[in-house]
């Protein structure tokens, strides 16, 4: 009876996803092996420097690591002390607590009725996100492509194939454990990069998407995602390997940047890096 050659610790599945993505052999090398870029994590409130074609260098000799990204300050409220002359709210006058399922049906509508910008004249429909709306992790993609705006969900197709392949080979689906959206919600003609008053107008919806989920991580696919969230012109390159901040009302949620599964089609030798990546997003979102 022949010996069973597979290496512990990856079930017959995974491996057939690993074995697709053409990194099987990455999952278990020992750690290091295989090691990210270091960790630094990097506050957007203002538009980064553009890098252009060079990748600036860090600061010191050492980019300082960041242990965990998702860790926030321990605060204590004061107790509240009610000074003479002040009386207790009225419970009744109190704004009633936010139906997390009606603001997610709410803003769906705003955005299916969206005629804040000139492309609301081409779409067919448009492309809102899809998921889990508990999910711990969101992916945000490029604007929509021919096949989302006909079909009115983000990645379709080869490149949602292959999205689906990355995501199982880290027991991760689609339905059950990520929301899924766009920078914008509606497809530019000829699949151009949106405009910057077009981003202007759409972004508060994709602000709202993320208060909504209130993610622990957002794994960014694409350059044109990652220059738009995080308000930079660095190129992906120099945005990889390192873990970002984004604040969004008032919480700071990490965020990882990879390639879009598009571009991993035309280039697999990349699929390496977007491995890596996906390793970085488990450190920081959760395994």
């Amino acid at each position: 009876m022949a010996a069973d050659r597979s290496e512990p610790g990856i079930d017959p599945v995974r491996r057939a996803w690993l074995r697709e993505l053409g990194i099987e052999r990455l999952w278990n090398l020992p750690a290091g092996a295989a090691a990210s870029p270091p960790l630094v994590q990097t506050e957007y409130g203002d538009r980064g420097e553009a890098e252009g074609d060079r990748v600036q260098p860090q600061s010191g000799t050492d980019a300082p690591a960041l242990a965990d990204a998702r860790a926030t300050p321990e605060t204590t409220e004061p107790e509240a002390i009610l000074e003479p002359g002040m009386a207790l709210a009225d419970p009744a006058s109190s704004p009633a607590p936010v139906d997390p399922e009606q603001a997610w049906t709410t803003l769906e509508d705003e955005v299916r009725n969206c005629v804040a910008c000139g492309l609301c004249k081409g779409r067919t429909q448009t492309v809102f996100g899809t998921g889990s709306r508990k999910a711990r992790w969101m992916l945000v993609g490029e604007a929509p492509g021919e096949q989302e705006d006909r079909q009115g969900a983000p990645f379709v197709g080869r490149s949602g194939k292959l999205l689906d392949s990355m995501l199982a080979a880290i027991g991760r689906s689609r339905q059950a454990d990520v929301f899924i959206a766009n920078v914008i919600k509606c497809r530019p003609p000829g699949n151009r990069d949106p405009l910057p008053e077009e981003v202007a107008r759409c972004s508060p919806y994709l602000m709202r998407q993320i208060a909504l989920l209130n993610p622990d991580m957002i794994l960014v696919l694409g350059r044109f995602a990652a220059q738009t969230l995080l308000e930079t012109d660095a190129r992906i390159g120099s945005l990889r390997g390192r873990v970002h901040a984004l604040s969004v009302e008032g919480k700071s949620v990490p965020v990882v940047v990879s390639y879009h599964p598009a571009y991993l089609l035309r280039s697999p030798a990349e699929k390496i890096k977007a491995w890596q990546d996906l390793r970085l997003a488990l450190s920081v979102g959760g395994a």
